[in-house]
């Protein structure tokens, strides 16, 4: 292997040069005025993959497009799809950036531009490993499949019909997936379990109008103060979700479990410091890890009601809202929650106001047994990458599309993060450490020699 790792240390800057390109792309999924900027870059990407070697082609969808690279198929070897996303969040607020998003920026050892580690800078590291092979003349140990996607930002609507259509031929032994993190740059992770989700908004509606606050305050329940009250009771004084069979399903942490989160480093002080709040908060029992990463929670993520704009406007606002999601463990399902929820609000929703409740969109969590064969060669990849023993980790987050692929391919998925928990992903000033760039190609050099030998 030292012949592919030498071809990646000499070509590091041309590497870095081909991202900043990369990133220069304005792929917003979420914004129509950028669709011809998604399909640019779904066919630079195309053609980049092209010119390594690899079979390349860009698959329309009634979205944005998906592109697919294959290495050269061999029968009797081992398959992995590599899965990416090439789309990014809004760069707004704009004002915030030091650094214009989609001109990408090196400074102190780092790449700035939306989208540099969520999640171009992570797959680009995949590529160049494969890159390294191919031009070396060293043969892959196994066939490799890269699906990277325009979608991922606003639900990969379009990926799930696409992988039933193409279940042949994207089937696979497993699917590696660096769109994660780890907990610190000499700290390599495996990540084995993510949080699920369910979403909903909940609407209180009282008079059929807005009202004169002077005329006719007192004699009607205002609506958003209904909302503020009803939301009030979903947690106890212990930070707990108090809304009846929520942690019904939810499994104890193991002590091995335990024993991994508390090998992450962490310190209140620069945690406090890093998110800028006075104090810490959470259920009671349980490490800021523990919260964050493996229990439930439930998260008001918007709140609306009356007027918003300039100076004041006496009213009694007609309805009030709140868009909430739900983070969830595994053995949860979104749809047995939300039912929970539901009943939770009619039961104590007064009878002054009257209830809209609307389910959103929802996934279950994913868990990977870390003694599974495919886990355990990925952290052999990790210790010979980072010279370091890596930890498991669980992540908060949640990666629906991972579900989709044990449901439709009947893969696993192997989640090999490489973004710091300062690289800003979907705030101003994202940014991608180049030294873990390095690394993360180091990584899957090993990683297909561990993953061939099954």
């Amino acid at each position: 292997m030292q012949t592919v790792l030498d071809y990646l240390a000499r070509h590091q800057a041309r590497f870095v040069r081909e991202l900043m390109e990369y990133v220069g792309f304005p792929s917003v999924s979420a914004q129509t005025r950028h669709r011809a900027d998604m399909r640019a870059c779904a066919e630079w990407l195309a053609r980049h993959c092209q010119s390594l070697g690899l079979e390349a082609q860009v698959h329309s969808t009634e979205g944005h497009p998906i592109v697919l690279a294959r290495t050269p198929r061999r029968r009797g070897r081992r398959h992995f799809l590599v899965y990416g996303h090439y789309d990014v969040q809004p760069p707004e607020p704009l004002e915030l950036w030091a650094t214009p998003p989609f001109q990408a920026t090196v400074r102190n050892g780092a790449l700035y531009g939306r989208g540099a580690s969520d999640n171009k800078g992570q797959h680009w590291a995949h590529l160049k490993a494969v890159e390294a092979y191919l031009r070396t003349g060293t043969e892959l140990p196994c066939d490799l499949t890269f699906l990277l996607e325009g979608e991922e930002e606003v639900g990969s609507c379009s990926l799930s019909s696409f992988l039933r259509k193409n279940r042949r031929a994207l089937r696979c032994d497993a699917v590696v997936v660096s769109d994660t993190g780890l907990p610190a740059r000499d700290l390599p992770a495996l990540t084995y379990a993510l949080r699920g989700i369910a979403a909903f908004e909940i609407t209180l509606h009282g008079p059929n109008r807005d009202l004169h606050s002077g005329i006719f305050g007192g004699s009607v329940h205002n609506p958003a103060l209904a909302l503020c009250q009803l939301l009030a009771r979903v947690h106890d004084a212990k930070g707990r979700v108090a809304i009846p069979g929520f942690y019904k399903d939810v499994l104890p942490l193991t002590a091995g479990e335990r024993r991994q989160l508390q090998r992450l480093p962490f310190s209140a002080a620069a945690y406090k410091k890093l998110l800028g709040v006075p104090a810490l908060y959470g259920e009671s029992g349980y490490s800021p890890n523990e919260q964050r990463m493996a229990r439930p929670t439930f998260e008001i993520n918007g709140l609306t009601s009356g007027y918003q704009g300039e100076g004041s406007k006496t009213i009694i606002p007609a309805w009030a809202r709140a868009k909430v999601t739900m983070r969830l463990v595994p053995h949860q399902t979104p749809e047995k929650i939300l039912r929970r929820v539901e009943a939770f609000f009619r039961r104590h929703c007064p009878r002054t106001v009257r209830m809209e409740f609307r389910p959103g969109h929802g996934c279950p969590a994913y868990r990977l047994d870390p003694g599974h064969p495919d886990a355990r060669a990925a952290l052999r990849a990790l210790r010979r990458a980072f010279g370091r023993e890596p930890v498991l980790l669980r992540e908060g987050g949640s990666i629906p599309i991972v579900n989709e692929f044990k449901q439709v391919l009947g893969a696993e998925t192997l989640l090999l993060g490489l973004a710091l928990p300062d690289d800003n992903a979907h705030s101003p000033n994202e940014k991608f450490d180049l030294e873990i760039f390095a690394r993360g190609q180091q990584l899957s050099v090993w990683l297909w020699q561990e993953l061939a030998r099954g």
